[in-house]
């Protein structure tokens, strides 16, 4: 049976879409080196040497898994390209100038995500940026927050740390006074400085508390409970580590609170973090399956 014309018509665009493509997407990929190679360079040695975005070498790995992992359910997504992309596009480059007069890093690299966004809706179109809007996000993880809004963030939780801390050591008879973020001990002051404040493990186990829910829990609430659980484990492990920083400088002198012991305790506490989180997770399972079994009966 012979195609129709409205069929021929289609076919042949399918044909001059498949060669396009490769096209705009070389052309879009050499845009993105131009504007944002420097870009790119100093936001990878940011991983590098802050503790408190070494994660960021993993987010992008993740994303790119995700995108693997959705491969078929992509391929069976509408294509339908919108020129509001372009209007996208064009606003990203914006801010990125805007950023770039201001020495603004923060907005510089989320204008990559946006410009990203825009270069989807512009080939395929909105039913494939919803589709890729998980992974997409998530990259927002490996952009390190600006310096205000993390100096906002610190100091309350060394304070909360602390004062946590403090508390504990009190209850266990333990002669300690606390000044703001200092621990004084009859024989050391433990100060409670920015990497000591928990924002190091609370934005890595935030990051992973994201990926461990997509890969493992269909439940959307659950994964939200997953993510916002992991604010008060951070807080609650880190004043434990301080604590125990604590406890053990008093008995056995300040080389506990310095050096090998102080590296391996926030590693510890880590570990026990995650495991906390894998718990909750399962609590929440059970909880969830013995109310079926409820409604059921």
């Amino acid at each position: 049976m012979a195609n129709s014309p409205a069929q021929a018509v289609l076919a042949q665009q399918r044909a001059e879409s498949r060669i396009l493509w490769p096209l705009w997407i070389g052309i879009f990929a050499a845009l993105i080196l131009l504007l944002y190679g420097s870009i790119l360079k100093a936001l990878v040695l940011d991983w590098w040497t802050d503790p408190n975005y070494g994660h960021g070498f993993l987010v992008p790995v993740f994303s790119a898994f995700v995108l693997w992992r959705e491969r078929q359910r992509l391929a069976q997504t509408k294509i339908k390209p919108s020129n509001f992309g372009l209007f996208v596009m064009l606003g990203a480059i914006g801010i990125l100038l805007i950023g770039s007069l201001g020495a603004e890093l923060f907005s510089t690299r989320c204008s990559l995500l946006i410009l990203v966004g825009g270069i989807v809706l512009f080939l395929a179109g909105w039913s494939m940026l919803r589709a890729v809007l998980f992974p997409l996000s998530f990259l927002v993880l490996m952009i390190p927050i600006p310096v205000l809004i993390y100096n906002q963030i610190t100091f309350p939780l060394q304070l909360m740390a602390s004062r946590f801390a403090t508390f504990w050591l009190q209850l266990i008879n333990v002669p300690v006074l606390r000044e703001g973020n200092l621990i004084i001990l009859p024989n050391y002051t433990l100060e409670v400085v920015d990497a000591c404040s928990g924002i190091r493990s609370l934005m890595t186990l935030i990051t992973l508390a994201i990926a461990y829910g997509y890969l493992v829990e269909s439940k959307r609430w659950v994964r939200w409970v997953i993510v916002i659980i992991m604010f008060p484990i951070a807080i609650v492990s880190n004043s434990i580590r301080i604590f125990g920083a604590g406890l053990l400088t008093y008995h056995f002198g300040p080389r506990m609170a310095e050096g090998f012991f102080h590296e391996f305790s926030g590693w510890v506490i880590f570990v026990a973090a995650l495991l906390l989180m894998f718990g909750c997770h399962w609590l929440l399972r059970k909880i969830t399956a013995t109310g079926k079994e409820q409604s059921h009966a």
